[in-house]
């Protein structure tokens, strides 16, 4: 597996999130969607958040964008530190002109997110009302918008609605939106899972061009490592709503120090390997109204021991910059007690 990588991890921090909660509540208690969750960003680098689907990358994402589902979630604590101000302190009518200019967010389903009703050229416009300046009139703009993503004819698809246009083009025309008002940090929350894999490449390949353009920070939602592989430049492995692994994307690869990013690197079919059944990881998540007092990825683990049912790991060094939420790391590991499960 290729690894590409931007190498720009000593840009500035444009986003820094500090012990983000987002909880639900409902009549099965608190469901602690995001639990703790501690990652930064820098200017012109592309950060993966990976796991399972429920382990809480899209609430994340949403919480960042602070779209969360109202009234069933909150978020209760933490900070979300976007080109130094915490934007959690900000005013929802605030929130409405930070969108999309400073942070903005490309949805998994263009079909849902594009308003079937209205035109290209028109969802395009209302995006563009967000600048502070406009050097030529709007309708050009759009034009322009269209053009950066590599959409054919944009003056005539400008009249286009949704439904004329191909799966691949509408994604296109989702990331034109996203990004028409010149944003720091574009989250793309698994844009290419609706696309087959012929357009997958083009589109992340065009992502990829944009940034190198713009400067942008991308954070990349996905549950595919081959997209991390090829997408970003470090990782963040999130498991049952919080982070167990994070370090840049060729030490996650060369060494998962958790056993989770070890057992989703494994369920990666290799195409040179021959084996009679894929591997799998046994077991579910836990329930997340529901939470054991250790560590959470202990029920399903090889290499669980007593010290991990009883106590939730602290974060250790597994390299330069590289860091796991796992006992196996502690120099007591060794002297622990096998667990009797």
């Amino acid at each position: 597996m290729a690894i590409e990588t931007n190498g720009n991890g000593n840009g500035k921090v444009v986003l820094e999130v500090k012990n983000l909660h987002t909880y639900f509540f409902n009549r099965w208690g608190t469901v602690k969607a995001v639990d703790g969750v501690n990652f930064a960003v820098r200017q012109g680098e592309t950060l993966g958040i990976v796991g399972e689907s429920g382990c809480g990358k899209t609430m994340t994402a949403l919480s960042l964008m602070r779209l969360n589902p109202k009234p069933a979630s909150r978020i209760i604590d933490g900070e979300i530190n976007l080109d130094g101000e915490d934007i959690l302190r900000r005013s929802e009518k605030d929130m409405r002109d930070i969108r999309g200019r400073k942070i903005s967010m490309i949805l998994q389903d263009p079909q849902t997110s594009l308003n079937p009703v209205y035109t290209v050229g028109n969802q395009l416009i209302e995006a563009l009302t967000h600048r502070r300046e406009h050097a030529k009139d709007l309708k050009t703009e759009a034009e322009e918008s269209l053009r950066s993503v590599r959409v054919a004819a944009p003056q005539r698809r400008l009249h286009d609605f949704p439904h004329q246009m191909s799966g691949g083009m509408k994604q296109r025309v989702v990331g034109a939106i996203a990004m028409a008002c010149d944003p720091m940090v574009i989250i793309a929350d698994e844009p290419t899972t609706a696309l087959d894999v012929t357009i997958q490449l083009q589109y992340l390949r065009l992502l990829k061009d944009i940034q190198v353009e713009t400067g942008m920070s991308i954070i990349f939602i996905t549950h595919d490592f081959g997209i991390v592989a090829r997408m970003c430049d470090r990782v963040v492995v999130m498991y049952a709503g919080r982070v167990v692994e994070e370090g840049p994307v060729r030490g996650i690869f060369n060494n998962p120090s958790h056993p989770y990013t070890e057992a989703l690197i494994g369920s990666v079919p290799k195409l040179e390997e021959r084996v009679e059944r894929l591997y799998q990881i046994e077991g579910q998540p836990p329930a997340l109204y529901d939470l054991p007092v250790g560590c959470r990825f202990a029920a399903r683990c090889p290499h669980v021991k007593d010290k991990c049912l009883e106590e939730y790991p602290d974060n250790f060094d597994a390299d330069e910059n590289h860091t796991a939420a796992c006992w196996r790391l502690d120099e007591i590991w060794d002297k622990l007690p096998s667990s009797s499960k």
